[in-house]
This record gives structure tokens, C-alpha cells and sequence, in this order.
């Protein structure tokens, strides 16, 4: 999707989504890849593009991510979500009131197995010198208070009702910096009102999250040939069983599964690009047992591998 609709607008403006990749680009600050878990998404995504920052309220559905900020920005995010449902962020699997910073390029990953709402608020320049957490590779997690959250809450749910009501240019112009401001101390508070947490020092490990990372951006890159573990732990200097403690950690499966899936989207990816049989694709990727796989291929993406080569195809 063109993001010029994130121009500064001081209105708020609703986008929803049936697409894949549309949805995926629908943020200029944050490269976002990510494997949905249900065979067809549907999401929202509210945006209001104020002088110096973005609040992005989206309601998702069930999803891996993997995300990067851009550089020379903050973001910050919480769930909106009335009641508190898991997730899993960088590793940890909690349900607690809590918020998550990054700046400067920071990544982070999320397992959500239900359709979730959270809101973000993007400031760019990043912000520096309010005694915010300091984060470096990855974003960081934090537990904070219930009322501090229920008020973080309260207040972008505000800002996007008032500035949704009529108003002249000049009165918005005024408005903006204002509401700008009022984000500011909503997460000053929220930050002033963290807790200890024993918890957090798992997702907040930058040493395990690289290896993790590491695993993903080779996998990432490797798009003409079959993944198979020891080749990868050989190329990464790694113990498959250390991989497969990362991929274990930060996406909720086994080293297995999570190898299987990354081939079942380049065999899709290939479809819809290349020339190859469905039989050729799905050998060239590692799938020796094709009625397993085109059960497996069906089940995760709701069509059978011969659809999905014939609208690669006419496209």
C-alpha cells in the first residue's frame, strides 16, 4: 500500500485490510515481515499523523512478527485490549500491564495467537533526554502500573475522539502540539510507574536475541535451496540444539516446525514467481512427501499449491 497516507493530516483515517502484503507496508516507520496463523487476515488500523508523531490503533489477527524501526525514531506500544490476553514478545509469554520501547533501528518479534488491538505512538526525531529506557539492537519490555496503562489507554482513545471532531485548520494546527505533548507525559508516567520484574530480563536480553535474529536473517536470505538444521547451525557456528533453544524462546515452536513453515512460504513464494511445476517447487525446497505437502501447504494457506501457480500465473 502507497503510505503517502501518513502525511501529516491531524485527522484521523481508517484503513482496513484483507491483504497480506498491503498490511505489512502500511507503517513508514517500522519494516514489518510477518507469517499470518489463520488462513485469510482482516485488520484495522487507525492513523493519525500529528508534527513529530504518528499514533497508529490497530486491531490484528493471529500472526508471527518480526519488525524493525527505522532509524532516528522512538517508538513506543502497548496493548489496548480491555482484558489481558498472552503474548509472546521477544521470548517472554505474558499477560502482565506492560509497555515496549525501541529507537534508533531497534527489532523486535511477537507470536499473537489471537486477533489483538494495541496502539503505538511513533515520534521521530527520536526522543532523547526524558529519562526514558535506553534501548540498543532490540526493543525493550517493562511492567508498569495498571492505572498508569489504563490511563495510556484512556488517553489515546481521547486524542483520537477529539481529533476526530469538526474543526478549522487553525484550531487543529493548535491542537497538535498539545496532543503531542499530553503522549509525551502519558509515557513519562508510564515509564515513572515501572516495577521490578524478574520477568523482563528475559525478553530485554540483547546476547540471546541476536542469535536469534542471526537464524531468522539467514533463513531470510536463503531463497533457492532447501533449510535444513545442521547446515544452518554449521553456517552460524551454532549446536542445533542451541538453535533450537532460540527458536524455541522467541517463537513458541520447535526448530522443526518453525524450518517447515519458512519452507512453505518460499515453495509460495516460488509459485507465484516462478515458472517450475508444483512438483518441482516443492522438491526443490525440501518436500519429499507431496501429499503431505499439499495437505500442509492447503491447511496453512486455504488453496491448494496448483491455485495458488495459476494465479501466479495470470498475475
Amino acid at each position: 500500500m502507497d503510505t503517502d497516507h501518513q502525511a501529516p493530516t491531524l485527522a484521523p483515517k481508517t484503513f482496513r485490510f484483507t491483504d497480506v502484503d498491503e498490511f505489512r507496508s502500511s507503517i513508514r516507520t517500522l519494516n514489518v515481515e510477518f507469517t499470518p496463523l489463520v488462513r485469510t487476515i482482516s485488520a484495522e488500523q487507525v492513523i493519525l499523523s500529528l508534527p513529530g508523531c504518528d499514533i497508529n490503533y490497530t486491531t490484528s489477527f493471529p500472526r508471527i512478527v518480526d519488525a524493525q524501526l527505522a532509524p532516528n525514531c522512538t517508538a513506543v506500544g502497548f496493548m489496548m485490549d480491555d482484558h489481558e490476553v498472552p503474548i509472546r514478545f521477544n521470548g517472554a509469554h505474558r499477560d502482565r500491564a506492560a509497555i515496549v520501547i525501541g529507537s534508533g533501528g531497534a527489532a523486535y518479534n511477537t507470536v499473537e495467537e489471537v486477533a489483538r488491538q494495541y496502539a503505538s505512538v511513533m515520534f521521530t526525531p527520536e526522543v532523547i533526554h526524558r529519562g526514558w529506557p535506553e534501548t540498543h539492537a532490540n526493543f525493550k519490555i517493562f511492567e508498569t502500573s495498571a492505572a498508569a496503562l489504563h490511563w495510556l489507554r484512556g488517553l489515546i482513545r481521547e486524542v483520537l475522539a477529539a481529533a476526530s471532531e469538526p474543526a478549522d485548520a487553525v484550531d487543529r494546527r493548535l491542537k497538535a502540539p498539545a496532543m503531542r505533548e499530553s503522549l509525551l507525559a502519558g509515557v513519562d508516567a508510564a515509564f515513572s510507574d515501572a516495577v521490578p520484574a524478574r520477568w523482563t530480563a528475559r525478553p530485554n536480553d540483547a546476547r540471546h536475541f541476536k542469535i536469534f535474529q542471526d537464524i531468522r536473517a539467514l533463513l531470510s536470505e536463503d531463497l533457492g535451496q532447501p533449510i535444513y538444521s545442521e547446515q544452518v547451525a554449521k553456517r552460524l557456528g551454532l549446536s542445533v540444539r542451541s538453535m533450537h533453544d532460540a527458536v524455541q524462546r522467541y517463537r513458541g515452536m520447535s526448530l522443526h516446525r518453525f524450518l517447515r513453515l519458512r519452507r512453505l512460504w518460499l515453495v509460495r513464494k516460488h509459485l507465484l514467481t516462478g515458472p517450475d511445476s508444483v512438483k518441482a517447487a516443492a522438491l526443490a525446497f525440501g518436500f519429499w512427501h507431496l501429499s503431505d505437502f499439499s495437505k500442509s501447504y492447503r491447511d496453512r494457506f486455504g488453496e491448494t499449491p496448483s491455485e495458488t501457480r495459476e494465479r501466479g500465473r495470470r498475475a
